[in-house]
């Protein structure tokens, strides 16, 4: 897919992964349009993409206020030619511990949130006969990582709905890819480590997190590459490509370091 002369809109644009995608996509001759909830943090957000960049303020999980969001960014920018859903966070906790409000939040922010924005352009994308949609999982969204029983379901959900699509547009001529970013040091992961459980932290502790601007450049290069699965190191990669072989390894060391860490 080629970036330039396009029409980007990013949800969750306003800090984190998203913004850093957003800045990358501008350097590569992209029209950027952001979308996410807090006004303040879009101004900020807007003036860090530089020009090419503007925003609309909606929350995700709110179908009309993404299709509201979406129309008014189209109508200054143009149609959209490329899809980033970047908007989610995590919410982990200990199965039993999580509270039913928890599960139902993060479906409606990182499933529903990335199926609004979906619905809102695809559309267009099918009628004009080209365009392109990423849907960001998470490294979780591959295989079951203890202590997310509430965050990695709705980003299996995420994974899910990109195999469905790529069956059904992409012979329509719309790309469709999905992003599978590890633990990346954004403000939704500093949030996060104030009540991840003991075992989550030592399961994922001997993997270095990602920058959010790496996440960002190695999104936009699996763009640019028409890649429908898109990683950023090689433990995620495996588990992505090597599914069912890899995955009872990765559980195998899983256990071990959740019997090593004692349980506050």
């Amino acid at each position: 897919m080629q970036i330039r002369g396009t029409h980007a809109i990013v949800t969750g644009g306003s800090q984190g992964i998203g913004l850093s995608t957003a800045r990358i996509l501008v350097s590569r001759g992209a029209r950027v349009s952001l979308i996410a909830r807090d006004q303040a943090r879009l101004d900020d957000a807007v003036r860090a993409v530089g020009p090419g960049a503007i925003a609309a303020s909606a929350d995700v999980t709110d179908a009309v206020a993404v299709d509201r969001a979406v129309a008014e960014v189209c109508a200054t920018q143009g149609p959209c030619d490329l899809l980033v859903a970047a908007a989610g966070a995590s919410h982990p906790g200990y199965f039993e511990e999580l509270e039913l409000e928890h599960f139902r939040a993060q479906m409606d922010l990182n499933y529903f949130g990335t199926l609004n924005a979906v619905r809102a352009v695809l559309g267009g994308m099918v009628e004009r006969g080209r365009g392109g949609i990423v849907g960001v999982s998470s490294a979780a969204g591959l295989v079951g990582v203890f202590g997310f029983g509430a965050y990695a379901p709705s980003k299996y959900a995420v994974r899910g709905l990109m195999d469905v699509l790529r069956a059904e547009v992409e012979v329509k001529g719309v790309y469709v890819g999905c992003a599978f970013p590890p633990d990346t040091l954004t403000p939704g992961f500093e949030t996060e480590n104030l009540i991840k459980p003991a075992e989550t932290a030592a399961v994922s502790g001997g993997i270095k997190p990602k920058l959010p601007e790496e996440i960002g450049a190695g999104l936009v290069r699996g763009i640019e590459k028409d890649r429908h699965v898109i990683t950023f190191d090689p433990q995620t990669a495996l588990l992505a490509h090597g599914g069912g072989l890899v995955a009872p390894i990765a559980y195998r060391l899983m256990d071990r370091e959740v019997r090593r860490t004692p349980r506050p």
